[in-house]
């Protein structure tokens, strides 16, 4: 299946949008220089610098390929990579520049205020993860053909899950299925030292293991040196296997869990299983312009305690995630969160996965997720599969 392209009217809108906030800042111009923003801008991933003026037409610089970036970008001016000692030139008068400091590394930094010397250097982190939060009918429409291919693999799973089988060989078969069925690989992460692979496939006890990542749950791994996602321990009948994973199709990211079962659940795993989807359809409804992300939060924390599971939710006691929903888009940890201290209101065309969990030491992790745009009416599910539990006999 064929992967659209960026067309020129969606790089144009997108690179408006910047331009107003860069002028509203007093800015001349930015440079995108982290790989995911020059592909939100761009429409290529090639190794290049894209540089936005407040006044005037962007242009890709290019280290390689080239010729790939001229194919793949719909700017009219994609150049070559010049010599340091021509940058100042090819970026005109320009002294006040923003950079997206939450990604730079020091030394790129450096290198840039060698090559322009003069300018002044301001933070554009949150300008351009604002402006990529806010998702356009064309990415939504992207984001729909990968929530497909997710819900393909994940409708495979019953006929494959067996009792007894590792939890690694549960992942290797999902992961080649998604492969197939045209996956692009792992997710990108912005978080400094956070890594994520395609997803966890993980059951029981080893479920519940804490581990570095920001997240509920994570799994044991294979090592120290990848204490995330599956085990080689194998799966027993009558624990919650959950089922994590990410895909992502023209660079676009969706996310979904679910929980599966060989045999029958303990009836506390059944009844936390059922609050985690009450909980996502409330937050999901309240998904409209406006409503404030920490308050969704809130409301999440308040129905787990309500129900006796305030202790369980987002991780285990002791080592709980303080979120229940991320954005979604090019990266895995986009913008808006559903956590406390994020009170920015949400706009519509926001995606966010929402994803209750509640973790049992011992026993194992039961819970949802789902990908949904912000809309007028709550959330637009992305993610169409059923939510029900999963159960090989």
């Amino acid at each position: 299946m064929e992967v659209s392209t960026l067309p020129a009217a969606e790089s144009e809108r997108r690179l408006g949008l910047l331009r107003r906030g860069l002028d509203a800042a007093g800015l001349d111009g930015a440079l995108l220089l982290q790989a995911v923003d020059v592909l939100w801008g761009s429409g290529t991933r090639q190794n290049a610098a894209l540089w936005v003026p407040a006044v005037g037409e962007p242009m890709l610089l290019v280290r390689k390929s080239l010729e790939r970036a001229r194919a793949e970008s719909p700017l009219e001016h994609v150049v070559p990579f010049p010599p340091s000692r021509e940058l100042a030139g090819r970026l005109g008068p320009a002294r006040r520049i923003g950079l997206t400091l939450d990604t730079v590394p020091v030394a790129t930094h450096q290198f840039w205020a060698r090559a322009l010397p003069g300018a002044e250097w301001f933070d554009v982190s949150a300008l351009v993860r604002n402006e990529r939060s806010v998702k356009s009918a064309w990415e939504l429409e992207r984001m729909r053909e990968t929530a497909r291919l997710l819900g393909g693999v994940f409708r495979e799973v019953p006929s494959f899950l067996r009792a007894g089988m590792r939890e690694v060989d549960l992942s290797a078969e999902i992961e080649v299925r998604m492969r197939r069925a045209g996956n692009e690989g792992s997710p990108r992460v912005r978080g400094f030292n956070q890594e994520f692979f395609m997803g966890l496939a993980i059951a029981g006890g080893a479920a519940t293991a804490p581990s570095y990542f920001d997240g509920p749950v994570t799994g044991r791994g294979l090592s120290p040196s990848s204490p995330l996602g599956a085990s080689v321990d194998v799966i027993a009948r009558d624990v919650p296997v959950l089922i994590d994973y990410t895909a992502i199709r023209g660079g676009y990211v969706t996310d979904m869990t679910r929980i599966a079962v060989c045999g029958r659940l303990a009836p506390e795993l059944e009844r936390a299983f059922r609050v985690a989807r009450e909980i996502q359809d409330e937050l999901a409804a309240g998904l409209l312009p406006g409503a404030v992300p920490s308050r969704l939060f809130a409301t999440a924390l308040e129905r787990a305690g309500e129900a006796g599971l305030g202790d369980r939710f987002m991780g285990p006691p002791g080592a709980q995630a303080r979120f229940v929903g991320h954005g979604l888009g090019l990266e895995l940890d986009e913008l808006p969160v559903l956590a406390p201290g994020f009170d920015a209101p949400l706009r519509q065309g926001q995606v966010v996965a929402i994803e209750p969990k509640f973790v049992f030491p011992g026993q194992g992790a039961v819970g949802i997720e789902n990908t949904w745009a912000v809309g007028e009416r709550g959330g637009e599910r992305l993610t169409e599969l059923p939510d029900d539990l999963m159960v090989v006999a």
